[in-house]
């Protein structure tokens, strides 16, 4: 499916790098293994090329051994010949040489190696939103606003009334509160997932905070989205001010744990979780500033256990005065992303995607209901969507204009 959108992209002439960057991080795999295909798509009509038969072949074991050591071949070399007659090959041991090969070719077949990889070069955000919108992969908007079909089995259930047809982590907390609403790819949702990728790279914590409103939890969702598809996601959701045993069960939970069975039992509830972090992946936490200093303290204490290899994503409003009451946490945080509110220039081009009830209504009024009432809060303007389709829906005859636009906004009330 990547590589068919690819050659759609090229043969209209739009494709850019950046559209390839995009794919690269959607199948978990390098750029250049992208471009690979689709040299041969081009060449031959193949939609992924085909590996040489014969030679040494890494079984699946192998193969997630190689992820574990972070893609390291030599490290992976050096154990084999330590293990001796006890690893798990079938047959003498290769040269280092031919693990390389085997390597390329697994790659070059679309085989992805679970791990995460930093991004190399800076991409302007609007360049990133507008070839995220072009690309349209799987939970993204196409080019008409509309959302792409999802043909994975990592998709978002959501139809078009805007509600989950499952419970699904990645689409848990989203509002569009209006039939044939979509999500929508802005810029700040790049910028979330450039800061997100990075961080699950170095295996660092990320805190996203901003005000209430501004997309926070929706833009984490959409960046998930963007990691290599075997990297395990973990969501902990926390009650309000949760004691230190509440904490720990809903991060039992998160990993699958029997939570009721460990609870009570703090010194084998805290070796399961450090076992649970030691493998690569993304706990998120949002509404973290739901926790207290004490319960934060603990959280510092599990990612410092030198087994850890967990990314640590902390999400909420005020997440960083949380932090700041925890200032031992707050110092281990590798990347700081806020969530502003959406600009007045963005306004009118992301609500058309948004809905296709905007599609009428001029820059003009968009921008007046922005200043006086919304105020860039993108919650706000799904409010206002659901009531001036309500409008629509019950007098069909009705314009989108500046009477039906401050008609909905006053169902906001005062502070909206």
């Amino acid at each position: 499916m990547v590589v068919r959108r690819l050659l759609a992209l090229d043969e209209t002439g739009t494709l850019e790098s950046v559209h390839v960057r995009i794919a690269a991080e959607t199948a978990g795999v390098s750029t250049r293994t992208v471009w690979r295909w689709l040299a041969v798509a081009r060449e031959s009509g193949r939609m992924e090329p085909r590996s040489r038969p014969g030679g040494f072949a890494f079984t699946d074991e192998l193969w997630a051994r190689l992820g574990k050591l972070g893609g390291n071949v030599a490290e992976l070399h050096r154990e084999l010949e330590q293990a001796g007659d006890t690893a798990p090959l079938h047959g003498p041991l290769p040269s280092l040489a031919t693990l390389h090969r085997a390597v390329r070719e697994d790659l070059r077949t679309g085989r992805v190696l679970e791990t995460t990889h930093p991004r190399h070069g800076h991409v302007d955000p609007d360049r990133y939103d507008r070839a995220l919108a072009e690309l349209a992969l799987p939970g993204t908007s196409d080019e008409t606003g509309r959302s792409q079909a999802a043909t994975t089995d990592q998709a978002d259930p959501v139809d078009d009334a805007g509600t989950t047809g499952e419970a699904s982590p990645l689409t848990r907390g989203v509002r569009l509160y209006a039939p044939g609403a979509h999500l929508v790819s802005t810029r700040q949702v790049g910028e979330v997932a450039e800061a997100l990728a990075h961080t699950a790279a170095a295996r660092g914590v990320l805190c996203v905070y901003g005000d209430t409103g501004h997309g926070k939890t929706v833009a984490v969702h959409r960046a998930l989205r963007l990691l290599p598809r075997r990297v395990p996601i973990h969501f902990a959701h926390v009650a309000v001010k949760p004691a230190l045993p509440q904490l720990r069960a809903a991060l039992l939970t998160a990993f699958s744990l029997p939570a009721k069975a460990l609870t009570s039992r703090t010194d084998a509830a805290d070796r399961a979780l450090i076992d649970a972090l030691a493998t690569p992946g993304v706990l998120v936490i949002d509404d973290v500033q739901r926790i207290a200093g004490p319960e934060l303290d603990y959280l510092r204490l599990l990612i410092d256990a030198p087994t850890t290899q967990m990314s640590l994503v902390l999400c909420g409003a005020g997440a960083e005065r949380t932090l700041a009451r925890a200032p031992a946490l707050a110092s281990r945080v590798l990347t700081w992303q806020h969530t502003p509110r959406l600009e007045p220039a963005q306004v009118p081009g992301v609500l058309r995607l948004f809905h296709p009830l905007w599609h009428t209504a001029t820059d003009a009024d968009l921008l007046h209901a922005d200043k006086t009432c919304a105020r860039g809060n993108f919650r706000a303007w799904a409010k206002i969507t659901s009531h001036a389709y309500a409008a629509l829906s019950r007098h069909p005859d009705t314009t989108v204009d500046h009477t039906l636009l401050s008609r909905a906004c006053s169902r906001l009330g005062p502070t909206p």
